[in-house]
């Protein structure tokens, strides 16, 4: 084990369980969580979702009175064979932009894959500035009351967002989309505490079904939703770090839900943080 990976393990059996704690009650006590635009809608998996798990500069958290009392008798809906994949930034191909330093980190769409569609008005493969990104983070708790959403907002200043790129890719069978964000923060530490925050977040939310390993990385761990057998579709939910950089990366599909391509998929895009170009 790398120095740094045996830095990351000490960290992870630090973290304080009032945290997450706290996190979770300022979420189950929010007025107005917003809704999130997302390929996926799992009857009584998903709901109102905010922040801190991944997606489009926030993410998701769910918590159990959210599934508790959510609609079961919402419609599902997916990006299905119909669906257009938004159009692609200006000046990218097929692959995907590659024109800044965090861009770069993207994996390049592999075969077998287009650009996704957009995530919300941020379009299928972009990125943010560290002003845009930490605005953006401040902006996502506008439905907490106000000494919680001071609480949120200092989180995010002390998280200290360097910049954030996000890309989305659907599959050619037209079953499975998925959205990765990767961030970067003002120092190393900063990002294995964040990750170290999600990952507790994650185990402290019963209700989620342990998702599959990454092979040969160790700082990266995948949800699952409840199981609901009237649900027609299927999600993964992961966090990850590696070479500096937190990954949030996301799977919505139709049932049966290919985990192991998923996690594949995940593996290739932190092969690619660590060795570019050497993804395939």
């Amino acid at each position: 084990m790398s120095s740094e990976e045996a830095v990351g393990e000490q960290e992870l059996e630090q973290t304080p369980e009032s945290e997450v704690l706290d996190v979770l009650e300022v979420l189950e006590t929010a007025k107005a969580p917003r809704q999130p635009s997302r390929a996926l809608r799992v009857g009584a998996a998903v709901l109102p979702v905010v922040l801190v798990l991944g997606g489009v500069v926030g993410g998701l958290v769910y918590t159990k009175s959210t599934v508790d009392k959510a609609d079961t008798t919402a419609p599902t809906t997916v990006w299905g064979k119909d669906a257009k994949p938004g159009k692609d930034p200006a000046g990218a191909v097929g692959e995907g932009r590659h024109d800044s330093a965090l861009s770069k980190l993207l994996l390049p769409v592999p075969s077998g894959y287009r650009l996704g569609p957009d995530m919300e008005q941020f379009g299928n493969d972009s990125e943010l500035s560290g002003k845009q990104a930490e605005a953006m983070m401040k902006a996502d708790g506008k439905g907490l009351a106000g000494k919680q959403r001071r609480e949120w907002e200092k989180r995010v200043e002390k998280l200290g967002p360097k910049g954030v790129a996000f890309r989305s890719y659907t599959a050619s069978s037209n079953d499975l989309d998925v959205e990765v964000q990767i961030m970067q923060l003002k120092d190393k530490k900063g990002v294995a505490d964040a990750y170290r925050f999600r990952k507790n977040l994650m185990d402290a939310i019963t209700v989620f079904r342990d998702g599959p390993k990454i092979t040969g990385h160790t700082h990266a761990s995948c949800v699952l939703p409840p199981n609901d057998k009237k649900d027609k579709l299927d999600a993964m939910f992961c966090t990850a770090y590696e070479g500096g950089v937190l990954i949030s990366f996301n799977a919505y599909g139709a049932k049966p839900f290919d985990k192991s391509e998923v996690a594949n998929l995940l593996k290739k895009q932190l092969d690619h943080i660590t060795s570019p170009g050497e993804y395939v």
